[in-house]
């Protein structure tokens, strides 16, 4: 078990690129971390990492080590909890982070659901727009937009995310409906800042693309705020459906542009593929998958009432 354990600390180091962080997520003193990491390298008769004092590096020996160590130690954590599920269910905690926009409106039904099929795993949940290494953040898994930042990582669909052009009805009276794309740069514009486009939008339409620059009166990275924005009645926002789809079913908000569509992204679970936590991970993003099809809830109920085109353009 200790040879394992300084496995682990080994994988844990390398991953994080840190003696101290490993330490924090391993919840020991980074004394124990580098006592673990030496105990292998006297084991391996070679050192493991090249140190200085900003940065911590794999050796030629640890580089070549690493991927066989990942895998053992994600195999020997699985069979782990297999067992210990096996005798008397799930137990533990689950560390998330999960972007703002998912989360405030429709995560809570889906948490309580998971605790009440699974009522000893704690849930740890990090809300924030930030895109995060989830392995160098210290969570198991993050639900973001962006796909998996390394190879090291893997990431799972979980269903699109489509965004809409959208304002009130008396914004709209007052400074008129935009009937093409060119027409938003008369507009004030509230823009959301994290996605990877940036200030360049393309727009689909009857097989064609109309690519545009636009520069925002208010550019943000809450959609939480922007959608307030747009409820002053301040300009035109760009938000996705699964935090505009009640407003603008309740009519408070109404979709321009609609047969000119953006591309969809995809709300991902990003995680590592030797999680110590994997088969609670498993039941965690298995929970989630079932409870979304294809077309979520809030876009289905869009697309029933002619707000939202069933098509769908995916990101490329």
């Amino acid at each position: 078990m200790d040879r394992l354990e300084n496995i682990e600390t080994f994988v844990r180091v390398a991953q994080t690129q840190s003696f101290a962080e490993a330490a924090r997520q391993m919840r020991v003193a980074k004394s124990v971390v580098t006592s673990r990491v030496k105990q292998l390298e006297d084991h391996v008769g070679a050192p493991l990492f090249h140190r200085s004092t900003r940065v911590v590096r794999l050796s030629d020996v640890g580089q070549a080590f690493l991927r066989d160590c990942t895998e053992l130690v994600g195999r020997a954590n699985d069979i782990m909890d297999q067992m210990r599920d096996a005798r008397a269910g799930p137990t533990g905690t689950l560390r998330i982070h999960a972007l703002t926009g998912f989360v405030l409106g429709h995560f809570a039904t889906l948490l309580r659901a998971f605790q009440v099929s699974f009522p000893d795993i704690h849930l740890e949940l990090i809300v924030s727009d930030a895109v995060v290494d989830p392995v160098k953040a210290g969570v198991d898994c993050a639900l973001q937009i962006f796909p998996a930042a390394s190879t090291e990582l893997v990431s799972r669909p979980l269903f699109p995310v489509r965004r809409v052009f959208c304002a009130t009805p008396e914004y709209l009276r007052s400074h008129g409906t935009p009937e093409d794309p060119r027409d938003l740069h008369k507009h004030t514009l509230g823009l959301y800042s994290g996605y990877p486009t940036r200030d360049r939008w393309t727009f689909h339409h009857a097989g064609e693309q109309v690519t545009l620059y636009m520069s925002a009166a208010l550019l943000t990275n809450s959609v939480h705020l922007l959608r307030e924005y747009a409820m002053e009645h301040a300009g035109i926002v760009c938000l996705p459906t699964l935090v505009a789809g009640d407003a603008i079913l309740r009519g408070d908000l109404q979709v321009v542009l609609a047969e000119h569509q953006l591309s969809s992204f995809s709300l991902n679970a990003v995680y590592a593929g030797t999680s110590r936590n994997a088969f609670k991970l498993r039941l965690f993003i298995e929970h989630l998958t079932a409870a979304f099809t294809r077309v979520p809830p809030w876009d289905a109920a869009m697309i029933d009432r002619g707000l939202l085109p069933a098509t769908l353009i995916a990101d490329p």
